[in-house]
Formats: C-alpha cells, structure tokens, sequence
C-alpha cells in the first residue's frame, strides 16, 4: 500500500518535474537558439536535469564504440521516452528519424524540427524510396542518424522485427552499423503507462558491423546480426512473430 502510494506520488512529481524543465524551460531555450549544435545541446541537458531531478538514474556504457566517421546506430524501442534518452546519450552530431506525422503536433512538433530531425513517410513506398536516397547521400556527406528499427514499440515485453530501411542505408553508404540497447524504459513510460514509473534506464553501445557489400542480401544479414545483438542483451522477449509496423512513433 505505502510501496503504491510512493510509487504514484513520484510518478507525479516526476510528470511535474518534466512539464516544467523540458516544456517550460528548456524547449522554449532551444526553440530560439540560432544554431543546430547549440539546440542539440541544450536538448541534451533539459532531459538529463529532468532525470537528474526526478532521481533516476541514467548510464551510457560503450560510448567508446561509437566511430569518430559515419555511423548509423539503431536501437530497441520500448517507450514514448526513448527518442529523448538516446539524444542525451549520443553526441550531437546524431540525426533522428522520426515517423513524419509527428512534424505537425502542436509545439512538440516545433522542437522536433529545431532539433534538425528527419521527417520519413514509412506509410508511401515513393516517400520511403526517395527519403532512402536522401539518406545515403547524407551519410555520405558526413551525417551519422539513429534509428528505431522496430519503427513502433507495444505493450508486450518483445523486441519486434526490424523494418530494412536503416540496414540498406548503412549498407548502401559503406557505413557500420553500431546497435544500442536501452533498457529500464519500459517501465518507465511503456506502451499503456499514464504516469512515469521510477526506474534506472541503461543505454550500451555495442561494437560496430558492417555489410559485406551493398547488395540486400548483405543488408538483410547486417539486420539479422543487429538484431541478434541487441535480443541477446535487452532482457525481452522474441517478437519474430509479430508482424512489422508501417508507422513510426516520435
């Protein structure tokens, strides 16, 4: 009962504590900043004083193992926070794909587009296509992106099948691909949750691959073993059997 009701109450004050640093303080900062680094910047420290403050904790372990070129890092997806705590946890030369409904939310919207992500209709194979295309000569160009390649997240404890589109890029571009996993962000605000749960959240970072070649059969492999990679180390079920997901969430 008391274990409950301390339990609701920080979910409360956490809830409270993120309206106030992230939306209030920190996004308007960010809105008007004149340049992108100085936004991803200030993105970056909103999130990691609303965990500071809400006393949860927060790891990233492998940083190491991000390479100095570019690099397309993909990453399990288990909660509406995940965007946001890979930003803190990756260096602010990183890019984010984002499902590109969300572009249009009223002021989170806003703060998506100042943070100079990118905006893919996973839902028209012509969009999809030519958002590939764009990619791959941002790649090369020098950008590095972070992908969700479940492209949604549920409820169940699974981690879904990856959708291609992040490995046929990397594999395209003559890029590695480094997989992270977080973890702990289910329960801090899964699929269902109305209020943040208190727990410790964890990224790693795990060695880079590469594809043998541009061909999709090496692209394919390149997910496989990515994938592999992050089952073995984010605590969740197998979710091969779930059919993939058209959108993606922010």
């Amino acid at each position: 009962m008391l274990t409950t009701l301390l339990r609701k109450l920080h979910g409360a004050y956490a809830a409270a504590i993120f309206v106030v640093v992230v939306l209030m303080l920190f996004c308007p900062l960010l809105i008007v900043a004149p340049t992108l680094p100085m936004r991803r910047a200030i993105g970056r420290t909103a999130v990691r004083a609303w965990l500071l403050l809400s006393a949860i904790p927060f790891r990233v372990r492998g940083r190491e193992q991000l390479p100095a070129e570019p690099v397309v890092v993909i990453c399990n997806h288990a909660s509406y926070l995940d965007g946001i705590l890979l930003t803190a946890a990756l260096p602010a030369r990183f890019t984010f794909l984002v499902q590109h409904g969300a572009g249009e939310w009223p002021y989170i919207g806003l703060v998506l587009r100042r943070m100079g992500v990118c905006f893919v209709n996973r839902g028209s194979t012509r969009e999809a296509a030519k958002a590939t295309k764009e990619l791959i000569d941002r790649i090369k160009a020098g950008e590095s992106f972070a992908i969700f390649p479940e492209g949604t997240f549920r409820a169940a404890p699974l981690l879904l099948p990856f959708q291609s589109g992040a490995f046929l890029i990397a594999a395209r571009a003559g890029v590695p691909v480094v997989p992270a996993v977080l973890t702990g962000t289910r329960r801090l605000l899964g699929e269902g949750r109305r209020l943040f749960t208190w727990s410790p959240v964890v990224i790693r970072f795990f060695e880079p691959l590469r594809a043998s070649d541009e061909s999709r059969a090496a692209a394919d492999t390149l997910s496989a073993v990515s994938r592999a990679v992050i089952l073995a180390h984010c605590g969740e079920g197998d979710g091969t059997s779930v059919p993939p997901a058209i959108h993606e969430r922010a």
